[in-house]
């Protein structure tokens, strides 16, 4: 294991589908990897806000569909199909103005042959989602419209507020959601850990890792001694929406990520946690 970077240190992480390849970027980075799942993704198909979109997406009522997640792109395309052929599912969305948030989203619609008319910049939040539409109004236009949005686990409420304001009827498509995992055994471990100030560095990298690990927390009655373990390490979030989910539960964050990218997260991560701990130990 290299020695450079975490140069040792204890790091936690919380990622789920891509566990054993951050466990992998920790040690490369000269870190002790503790890294414990924190969610799974429980398809809802076939649901019926699903198929209620793609009956009203054959009929051309949706004027703006807004993808979410590249994984949620391909799982909606996948339930609907009991109702709506994928051949023509691309055909109508085609015939509509399709937004699609990240990198992510766009390659499974590139994938499919869908024309994309705006694609959100990093770091791919509500925000920028906002935004970008304000800069596109007039070839996206929202007031007196329906728009779809294809969520990603959890609702986006300040997305849709946003809108609303806007003058759009926001017609959301639940295609799966976030779950615990199976086994909670290493999450509940993870807990302890924290409590008993044993990590160094705990890194995350979705808003969702943080809501399952306060609700375990809360169940095994330590949520004060994580949140003092927490604070007392180096808390590095991958991006912005996870950074105000961090700070929502009373978490100070040292380190955001400078692009929403896992591996430029632990890379950096490696790079500042030693000094950042060092100062945080020396203000005590």
């Amino acid at each position: 294991m290299s020695t450079a970077g975490f140069a040792g240190l204890r790091v936690l992480s919380l990622e789920s589908r891509r566990s054993k390849e951050i466990a992998q970027l920790i040690e490369n980075n000269g870190g002790k990897p503790l890294v414990a799942p924190s969610t799974r993704e429980v398809p809802s198909a076939p649901n019926a806000s699903e198929l209620s979109f793609a009956s009203d997406l054959l009929q051309d009522l949706f004027p703006a569909v807004i993808f979410m997640t590249g994984v949620g792109t391909r799982a909606l395309v996948q339930a609907v199909e009991p109702v709506c052929s994928r051949d023509q599912f691309v055909a109508a969305l085609s015939r509509t103005k399709v937004v699609a948030r990240g990198p992510k989203p766009v390659a499974v619609l590139r994938e499919l042959g869908v024309p994309i008319a705006l694609t959100v910049p990093e770091p791919n939040t509500w925000r920028e989602i906002l935004q970008a539409l304000d800069q596109n109004a007039a070839s996206v236009p929202l007031k007196g419209q329906r728009v779809a949005v294809q969520e990603h686990g959890v609702p986006s409420p300040e997305l849709y507020v946003g809108l609303t304001e806007r003058g759009a009827q926001v017609f959301p498509v639940h295609v799966y959601r976030w779950e615990p995992p199976e086994d909670t055994g290493p999450l509940k471990n993870a807990i302890t850990t924290l409590s008993r100030g044993e990590i160094d560095v705990a890194m995350f990298t979705s808003s969702v890792q943080i809501y399952h690990l306060f609700q375990f927390a809360e169940q095994m009655n330590l949520r004060e001694p994580m949140l003092r373990g927490l604070n007392s390490s180096i808390v590095a979030s991958i991006g912005p929406t996870t950074s105000g989910t961090l700070r929502e539960h009373g978490i100070v964050i040292d380190l955001e990520a400078s692009h929403p990218k896992m591996g430029l997260l632990v890379k950096e991560a490696g790079e500042q946690s030693a000094e950042l701990l060092r100062r945080k130990k020396a203000r005590k």
